[in-house]
C-alpha cells in the first residue's frame, strides 16, 4: 500500500480537514488545525506531503519520526499540527485496512465510554445561568465556562468580584453535584491568580484551567497552593518535551493535550503514559470537530487516566457549522447521561461526507480571535 495523495479542506466554521488517499483505495481523513492559522497548517501539509507520497502509510511510528526529527527545526503549533493530522489520517488507514478500530490497536479499550463537559457562556461570559441550565437539562453533569473578561497584569478587585459572581450564579443555578470547569484561558497573570483562585475555592470547581499562560508556568506551584481545586494546563504544550517539565514540577493535577496540536495519537499516546506515571489526570483539549474528537476518543480508550472529554457540540464558535454536520452517521457520537460511547467502526470509527466537505470547502473560512484591548489601549489577552 502506497500514499498517493494528500488533500486539505478549509471549511467553516474554523476547521482543516485532510484525508490521505492510497493506490488500494482505502483512505483516512484527519484534522491537522491551528485556530486562526489554518491556511499556514495547510501549507506546512503541502511540504510534508514531499515526504509522504509514495510511502507505506502503515508504518506510523517511523512517519512521526521523520516528519518530527526529519528536519532541523522542530516543535511549535504549526508544525506539530500539520504532523498531528497526518498521523490521525494514518492511524485511521491502518484501521480501515484491517477493519478495526484505531484503539484495538493500541491494545484494546479499557473503558466504554467517558463522561463529557459542554461548553457555556461564549467569550464574554453573559446570561450563563440559562446556559448552565440548558447544558445540564441535555444530560450533560459537567460543563465548562469562561471565567473571565480581560484582566491586566494588576486590575481591580471589582474584576475579580464579577468572575465570583459569575461562577456563584452558575453553581446556584445547577447546584452542588454538577461539575464546573472555570477556564482563565490564559487572560490572567501571575498577581490577579493567585488572587482569583483563591476566591474560587468555597465553590467547589471540576479544575481551573490555564490560570496562566503556558510559558508562564513556573507560577502555576505558588498559584496552586491558593486553591484545593485541580489544575489543568496543556492545549498550548505541542510535544512530550513540553510536557516534560510541566510534569516534573508537579504543579498539574490535569493534562490537556490537543490531538490536533501535540502530534497526533502517536504523540499524545505517550504524554498520557507520561502523565499516568506522574498520577496526573487526562483531559483531551477538543473545541474542534468530529475527526479531532473521533481520534481523541480513541485515546480516551485505551488510556487509564483519562476521566472527562471536551466536545464542541454547540460551542460558541459554531455558528456556521456543528459538530456533525461533516457526518455521514450524525449519531456516531452517542451521548447519553453525560457520557459519550467509544466509537467501535474502524479506523477512527467516524465516516466523513466528502461531498459535503467539498461543497463547504468552497466558501471556506479565515476564522481569527478577536484581537481586545484594555482601557489604556494596550493589548489585553484573548
Amino acid at each position: 500500500m502506497k500514499i498517493t495523495a494528500l488533500k486539505t479542506f478549509i471549511v467553516p466554521p474554523r476547521w482543516l480537514f485532510l484525508k490521505i488517499e492510497t493506490d488500494e483505495g482505502v483512505s483516512g481523513w484527519g484534522e491537522p488545525v491551528v485556530e486562526g492559522r489554518a491556511h499556514t497548517v495547510e501549507t506546512a501539509i503541502t511540504e510534508l506531503a514531499d515526504y509522504l507520497i509514495g510511502k507505506d502509510p502503515r508504518l506510523i511510528e517511523d512517519h512521526w519520526t521523520v516528519m518530527y526529527r526529519g528536519a532541523f527545526y522542530r516543535g511549535g503549533p504549526i508544525l506539530m499540527s500539520a504532523i498531528a493530522g497526518v498521523d490521525q489520517a494514518l492511524w485511521d488507514i491502518k484501521g480501515k485496512a484491517l477493519g478495526v478500530p484505531v484503539h484495538a490497536l493500541l491494545g484494546g479499550k479499557l473503558r466504554d465510554r467517558i463522561k463529557v463537559y459542554s461548553w457555556i457562556g461564549g467569550d464574554r461570559p453573559a446570561d450563563i445561568a440559562a446556559g448552565a441550565l440548558d447544558v445540564t437539562s441535555r444530560g450533560f453533569t459537567a460543563l465548562k465556562m469562561n471565567g473571565t473578561e480581560e484582566l491586566q497584569i494588576v486590575d481591580s478587585h471589582d474584576k475579580i468580584d464579577a468572575v465570583i459572581e459569575r461562577v456563584a450564579t452558575v453553581r446556584q443555578a445547577v447546584g452542588p453535584n454538577i461539575g464546573i470547569a472555570v477556564d482563565f484561558h490564559g487572560r490572567v497573570h501571575r498577581p490577579m491568580a493567585r488572587a482569583l483562585v483563591k476566591e474560587l475555592d468555597p465553590y467547589r470547581l471540576m479544575f481551573i484551567e490555564e490560570p496562566v499562560l503556558s510559558e508562564n508556568r513556573e507560577a502555576l506551584k505558588e498559584i496552586a497552593a491558593f486553591s484545593s481545586a485541580p489544575i489543568a494546563l496543556g492545549e498550548r504544550l505541542y510535544s512530550r518535551w513540553d510536557f516534560k517539565s510541566v510534569l516534573e514540577q508537579g504543579a498539574v493535577d490535569i493534562i490537556q493535550p490537543d490531538l490536533s496540536h501535540a502530534g497526533g495519537i502517536t504523540e499524545c499516546r505517550k504524554i498520557a503514559a507520561m502523565a499516568e506515571a506522574y498520577d496526573v489526570a487526562l483531559a483531551p483539549h477538543c473545541p474542534l470537530g468530529p475527526i479531532a474528537l473521533a481520534a481523541c476518543l480513541q485515546l480516551d480508550a485505551v488510556s487509564y487516566n483519562a476521566f472527562i472529554q471536551e466536545q464542541s457540540l454547540g460551542i460558541h464558535y459554531n455558528s456556521t457549522n456543528d459538530l456533525l454536520d461533516y457526518a455521514k452517521d450524525k449519531s456516531v457520537f452517542h451521548y447519553e447521561d453525560g457520557f459519550v460511547a467509544i466509537p467501535e467502526g474502524p479506523g477512527l470509527g467516524i465516516e466523513i461526507n466528502e461531498e459535503y466537505v467539498i461543497e463547504r470547502a468552497k466558501e471556506g473560512h479565515r476564522w481569527r480571535n478577536p484581537i481586545w484591548r484594555h482601557k489604556d489601549g494596550s493589548f489585553a489577552e484573548w
